[in-house]
């Protein structure tokens, strides 16, 4: 039988209780893959990455490191984490956009949903940034890459992502 860790005994949602963990520096590396048509990634490319609405890379980094820095916010059960580190980086691989998020805390429960949350904000910001131009856009995929430091470790088969 599956046990769902949000869900007590009565059935009913409810947050983990974290209090008797040991805090340890958790890490989680998570990505997305957008793609665009190829006149507007070559258009891009051009213009220095900027769309008529700005720079496009840069402002989905800032939303990215934001969003995931607010993720208790936005998911209803997770907890409001004291994230220590957040790195964004996007770059083309194979005609896609692909971005990646690492989240770093010091603290008692995982930094996935963050890593998680940052990747796919900053996805929907291109998204944003370039719908003026067309709405011929795909999130393609989110997932996580790889997550240590806390009960177990986990890391996708490389196989599994295009970069």
């Amino acid at each position: 039988m599956t046990v769902f860790t949000h869900l007590g005994a009565d059935n009913q949602p409810r947050m983990v209780d974290v209090s008797e963990k040991a805090e340890t520096t958790r890490v989680a590396r998570a990505c997305a893959r957008v793609r665009l048509p190829s006149e507007i990634l070559e258009g891009l490319e051009g213009n220095e990455w900027r769309s008529p609405k700005g720079p496009v890379f840069q402002t989905a980094v800032v939303a990215g490191v934001m969003a995931a820095k607010q993720t208790s916010t936005l998911i209803p059960l997770c907890h409001p984490l004291p994230l220590e580190d957040c790195r964004i980086t996007i770059e083309i691989v194979e005609g896609e956009i692909y971005i990646e998020c690492t989240a770093k805390a010091q603290y008692k429960t995982g930094v996935e949903m963050e890593a998680l949350t940052g990747a796919a904000i900053a996805a929907l910001t291109i998204y944003d940034m370039c719908k003026a131009l067309s709405h011929d856009i795909e999130i393609v995929s989110l997932h996580l890459l790889e997550k240590t430091g806390g009960k177990s470790d986990f890391t996708r088969d490389s196989s599994e992502t295009p970069k």
